[in-house]
């Protein structure tokens, strides 16, 4: 399998870290693991990774602070691993800018998975690119694949990759109603009880950022017991 870059594991158990790695290279990846977040941080900066396992855990740094950092420095997947189990800490998770969460104990065939998924998604994205920029209600919303800039009345929006990969999935079909099940296996890859709530959390992150009301929405309306619609008028 060719790959691209790397994947950087940052992971204090060294049990966990090793499986994790082992299983990682038997499915033909190259992988570089580190136990604390700053020396991980530091040979990120160096050579860019292709995906990130991050458990949150760290003895040195929170695990939140190197995510939001790996964020700084490029569009690569993040796969958080954490005990924290909670749904509160799962959306937060996705809040910092995480693609996946991954609770201990798990299976490392699971997550062998989840990674391939994430990279799948990553080169489904260079794809959508060729669609070429989009507008909407007279350029009030541009949406730019090439370069994932979102730009609202003439300002530059920061999106997470994923935020912009879920508009740019609804804002592509205005009008169609999105299911949370089909926005989590078309955006995120996979489908699992439980998690529909990241979509919601998403939505919301988004909504704020472009300055949609959910009361009187311009753009992201929900569809009660389904899902969510663009309603934006794409410009010709």
């Amino acid at each position: 399998m060719a790959t691209i870059g790397f994947i950087l594991v940052v992971e204090d158990d060294a049990t966990i870290a090793e499986v994790v790695t082992a299983y990682l290279g038997e499915a033909g990846y190259r992988v570089n693991s580190y136990e604390r977040g700053q020396e991980a941080l530091a040979h990120a900066r160096k050579e860019h990774p292709s995906l990130v396992v991050l458990d949150l855990s760290l003895p040195d740094i929170p695990g939140e602070l190197v995510c939001q950092e790996l964020k700084q420095m490029g569009d690569f997947p993040i796969i958080m691993l954490t005990a924290k189990s909670s749904e509160e800490q799962r959306l937060l998770g996705f809040s910092l800018g995480a693609d996946d969460y991954v609770v201990k104990p798990f299976s490392a065939r699971e997550l062998v998975f989840r990674v391939k998924n994430a990279l799948r998604r990553t080169t489904d994205a260079i794809k959508d690119k060729a669609a070429g920029v989009l507008s909407f209600n007279r350029k009030a919303l541009v949406l730019d694949p090439e370069c994932y800039h979102a730009i609202v009345a003439g300002i530059p929006v920061e999106l997470s990759a994923t935020e912009f990969k879920l508009l740019l999935r609804i804002a592509a079909a205005p009008g169609k109603v999105f299911s949370r099940e089909e926005l989590l296996e078309k955006v995120l890859g996979y489908s699992c009880d439980g998690y529909d709530r990241c979509i919601d959390a998403h939505i919301k992150n988004i909504r704020h950022k472009i300055g949609d009301r959910p009361r009187n929405p311009v753009y992201i309306e929900s569809v009660y017991g389904v899902g969510y619609r663009f309603n934006g008028i794409k410009d010709s």
